[in-house]
């Protein structure tokens, strides 16, 4: 089969197509046949050489598929082949067939199609799992989203508005603000221009957000703690603004507020095939009726990753970026 590989660190012409060998399913496991994937931030830190897949996950880059099942090894009786399904990977995904354990394969939504579907997993399992399973994030409180115009930004916004918290988010330009407020956003800050700080206590009559959701990590974790309010939970799910940060532990203290850092991609298999379950019980819905929609970019055939990656890199799209195996 073809596959996107980097043998290489480096920049996106890093990136080659090579023939590799068909995956073969073990038992617990499923074959898909590739319809569509998607670029995410973790792809393109693995391409330059800093973020190895898990112990056993494939070393090709994708985090999530969408596709037709075409094999399916011992003991798995919940998915057949010919089934259209997506699903949340540790790897493997810039391929024509995709490796993943059975647990970690869900239903495409109603009134999703299967291209839209392979932008679906990541984003869906990234803010069930952090907003609403870790932080807790309940009806009439306030979320803060970082990125608010990127594919997990796009959909935090949209899910939390739909299950009844208020939202406020940041971006950096006037388009992609005017994008959050039209996904629900309640108060859209330009981070070039405004002190989220000051704007989160002046929209929240200084009492600030209850839940943060952080792609920054270390550049905003002593102003995050800052806006959190009360009782707070700031989730630190990237690390683009660095590693190490100061905290002021009786800032936090003071607040009774929690930090939490998280990763989804090497958490065991069976605590993904809980969260899927979990995403396929309560955020299907809301995909289904529309509450909730996955904003695509741009879709570019799988041989053009390259361009995908240099489109994530220059942070100037909106949602997410496909690519498609056929």
């Amino acid at each position: 089969m073809r596959a996107v590989i980097a043998p290489d660190p480096g920049g996106p012409d890093a990136l080659v197509v090579a023939d590799v060998p068909d995956p073969q399913p073990g038992p617990g496991e499923v074959v898909i046949d590739l319809t569509a994937t998607a670029v995410n931030r973790a792809d393109t830190l693995q391409r330059q050489g800093f973020y190895p897949p898990p112990p056993g996950a494939s070393d090709i880059l994708g985090l999530e598929c969408s596709g037709v099942v075409s094999a399916v090894g011992d003991g798995v009786d919940a998915w057949s082949v010919g089934d259209e399904v997506c699903a949340l990977l540790a790897g493997g995904g810039y391929a024509e067939k995709v490796l993943v354990p059975a647990g970690q394969v869900m239903p495409v939504p109603d009134g999703v199609d299967l291209v839209t579907a392979g932008a679906l997993p990541e984003v869906a399992c990234t803010v069930w799992s952090n907003v609403f399973m870790i932080a807790g994030l309940r009806e009439d409180e306030t979320l803060l989203v970082h990125g608010g115009a990127g594919g997990i930004g796009t959909f935090a916004i949209q899910l939390a508005h739909a299950l009844g918290a208020r939202v406020i988010t940041t971006a950096g330009s006037e388009e992609k603000l005017e994008v959050c407020r039209s996904l629900g956003a309640d108060v859209a800050i330009n981070y070039k221009e405004q002190d989220f700080v000051e704007e989160v206590k002046a929209a929240t009559d200084g009492r600030g957000a209850d839940v943060i959701l952080d792609n920054m990590g270390a550049k905003y974790l002593s102003r995050n703690v800052d806006a959190l309010a009360t009782e707070g939970r700031l989730v630190v799910i990237g690390m683009q603004g660095g590693t190490k940060g100061e905290l002021d532990l009786g800032v936090l203290m003071r607040k009774r507020a929690a930090v939490v850092s998280t990763t989804l991609r090497a958490r065991p298999a069976e605590e993904k095939a809980a969260i899927c379950a979990s995403v396929v019980e309560h955020v299907w819905p809301v995909v289904a009726d529309g509450a909730v929609r996955t904003l695509v970019h741009t879709t570019l055939p799988l041989e053009e990753a390259r361009e995908g990656h240099r489109i994530m890199e220059a942070s100037d799209h909106i949602g997410k970026i496909v690519l498609t195996a056929r």
